[in-house]
């Protein structure tokens, strides 16, 4: 059995629309555990207190894979997470916002400030799509080729959600949990 956390972004209370709720039911349904927890305010993170949620919620299970699913946000949030970053087998980054952007979000700009783009050996793969409007430069500019990690491109993809992009059930999410060969290039739902 593998155990995913799946961790939502800025104002995000998990709503059913959403790929991450959708993946987090199809995932239960073939008899994984899920952790989808509802991060303290969403609306006016601390993040203090997404660190504490991500070290409660993030502890490695005794048995089986470790999966990491991390969108918007809660991408700088991993990133943020240094030495508290729990041990994943694999880690899945979506859509994060640019450093810029979240600067300029009085409600989120403590994720920017002080954020490591120079970190070595993150394993991760980043997904992101064309027409982000909190990451207009795309992902790959500020986070994926400065931390080297394995990118996936959504044309059209923007910000991969249900507003940005009409990403509520996602099977190429859900086949890449099952195969992590599986390249995530749109096929939305």
């Amino acid at each position: 059995m593998t155990t995913y956390l799946i961790l939502h972004g800025f104002q995000n209370h998990r709503p059913p629309g959403h790929w991450q709720h959708w993946l987090a039911g199809e995932l239960r349904a073939r008899g994984h555990e899920v952790r989808y927890p509802q991060l303290p305010q969403a609306n006016a993170p601390v993040l203090e207190e997404w660190l504490d949620a991500l070290e409660e919620h993030g502890k490695r299970p005794a048995e089986g894979e470790f999966v990491v699913l991390a969108h918007s946000l809660s991408v700088l949030l991993w990133l943020r997470a240094g030495a508290r970053r729990p041990e994943a087998d694999r880690v899945l980054l979506v859509a994060p916002p640019s450093p810029g952007v979240t600067a300029s979000i009085p409600e989120i700009a403590a994720f920017a400030d002080g954020l490591d783009l120079t970190e070595r050996g993150l394993r991760a793969r980043l997904v992101y799509g064309d027409g982000d409007p909190y990451c207009p430069e795309g992902a790959d500019v500020p986070y994926g080729i400065p931390l080297g990690l394995d990118l996936d491109h959504v044309p059209g993809g923007g910000h991969l959600n249900p507003e940005h992009g009409g990403y509520g059930p996602w099977p190429a999410v859900l086949a890449w949990c099952e195969d992590p060969a599986t390249r995530l290039t749109g096929a939305r739902g």
